[in-house]
């Protein structure tokens, strides 16, 4: 009997199932080559999932050096702060799930990239990019000091493990920070800046109202050129302050009011008006970290109560860091546009001329101190604003904390002091300015306002994948 098959079920013949053979082979063959490149593939996103450690016990160590680093005034140290936030963040963000790389959007930065199809230890790699941009930074620090950061680094070496992919890992470190170094020394107004920060070459414009060397110490002025720093995000526009009230001497004059709320509100003091204003302060070189350092450790708390992942812990101290940085370009920038002289000057000159600041320093025992350049805006405000700004925009609107970053101190008054936001932190951090004497509210508010808009600016860049 004749068997009738349906040519679509027919067996192929020999050479049929060789021509079928051929094309399977020829379709795997496109699709390969239509494949990403190796170079793309994205190694293992294991920094979402490290714990945070070893970036938190680097930027322990940076606040401690912080603290005794000759030259490192707050611009300078937020400086360094961007840089090594932004180094140790591209050293992990390869291994993230969550961010990519910004260094695109820095014209002249070129960030080297994971070898293909390969494991890494991001906690060794940021190790080692943390060691050299610390090195890179603080290269004048005294020789304890130094020990302190070669002792860290060897702790956090990556202990036993693949010795190839260990070497892989420090190398990757190393590549990335040899790469923003080379490229923060591109900076020439801010590159080595500790060295010269009071320059002698710099005379300040005289004139009513403006800013000239203030008792008690008479100190040149600090950093009157960092408004040519290099910036992130910030524009020229973003770094020049609003106008400042006009000088007047007339006691219905909104200058004079703002004076006068100064003079009432330090004579006396009130006991909570006195805790706000050293609690705030970090002015002092060598009792703490200086006013840009403060935002990395009230960071640094939050990441510790939070118990955030490695790549999380990094970004949110690159954004501070960035923010900071603009914010001090821009801050010091206005200050020597403006040259608004100091509230003791006006004081002394329109109500009280015996009238001293409530800022002290323990370790000269000098009373009644300012700082060493023009008042508008306050560096204060601007440097919580802009943290403010990027910490609510990373850990939400309604954060509560507690700030504990000078317990235990015994030179001044560093209990610690509840709030429900970071923006409530930024505004008391710039009041406490008024209650000591060395800055109007004009300066806060203004400085409150610069910082508002740069760390939006930080809270822009394409951070998330």
């Amino acid at each position: 009997m004749n068997t009738c098959i349906h040519p679509s079920t027919r067996v192929p013949s020999r050479t049929g199932r060789a021509i079928s053979y051929c094309v399977i082979c020829f379709c795997i063959a496109v699709a390969l080559a239509c494949q990403s490149p190796k170079q793309d593939v994205v190694p293992e996103a294991t920094a979402s999932t490290t714990d945070a450690s070893v970036s938190l016990q680097w930027m322990d160590l940076f606040l401690i050096i912080d603290r005794y680093a000759p030259g490192y005034r707050p611009p300078v140290a937020a400086r360094a702060l961007a840089y090594i936030g932004l180094a140790a963040y591209e050293t992990v963000v390869p291994g993230s799930a969550n961010y990519q790389s910004i260094a695109n959007k820095f014209s002249g930065l070129s960030i080297p990239r994971p070898e293909a199809g390969k494991t890494y230890r991001w906690e060794v790699a940021l190790n080692e990019s943390y060691y050299q941009m610390m090195k890179g930074f603080f290269p004048h620090i005294a020789d304890k000091d130094k020990a302190k950061i070669d002792s860290l680094h060897t702790k956090l070496t990556g202990g036993p493990g693949d010795a190839d992919e260990l070497n892989r890992s420090r190398k990757f470190g190393l590549d990335v920070a040899t790469a923003v170094i080379a490229y923060a020394k591109t900076d020439l107004a801010g590159d080595g800046a500790y060295l010269r920060n009071q320059p002698a070459d710099y005379i300040p414009p005289t004139g009513v109202g403006k800013w000239q060397p203030t008792a008690p110490d008479y100190s040149r002025a600090l950093l009157p050129y960092w408004g040519k720093v290099r910036t992130f995000v910030a524009s020229e526009t973003d770094k020049i302050a609003k106008e400042p009230l006009n000088y007047s001497t007339n006691i219905k004059s909104t200058l004079f009011a703002q004076g006068l709320e100064i003079y009432t509100a330090t004579t006396p003091l009130t006991s909570e008006e006195k805790w706000i204003g050293e609690f705030w302060s970090d002015d002092i070189y060598q009792l703490t970290f200086e006013p840009a350092g403060r935002w990395i450790a009230v960071a640094r708390e939050v990441i510790r109560k939070e118990k955030v992942p490695l790549d999380k812990a990094v970004y949110t101290f690159a954004k501070v860091g960035m923010g900071l940085s603009d914010v001090g370009v821009a801050c010091w920038n206005s200050k020597y546009i403006y040259n608004v002289e100091r509230p003791i000057t006006y004081i002394q000159r329109t109500i009280d001329p015996t009238w001293r600041t409530r800022l002290n320093n323990p370790i000269s025992i000098m009373i009644g101190v300012t700082p060493p350049f023009p008042a508008y805006p306050s560096g204060h405000s601007c440097f919580g604003a802009a943290a403010a700004e990027v910490l609510t925009d990373i850990y939400g609107a309604a954060y509560a904390l507690t700030d504990r970053c000078h317990e235990g101190r015994t030179e001044f008054n560093g209990t610690p002091r509840s709030f429900n936001s970071f923006y409530e932190m930024a505004q008391e951090n710039a009041y406490s300015r008024v209650v000591l004497g060395v800055h109007y509210r004009m300066d806060c508010e203004e400085g409150l306002r610069m910082g508002y808009a740069i760390g939006r600016k930080v809270n822009q860049l394409p951070w998330a994948r």
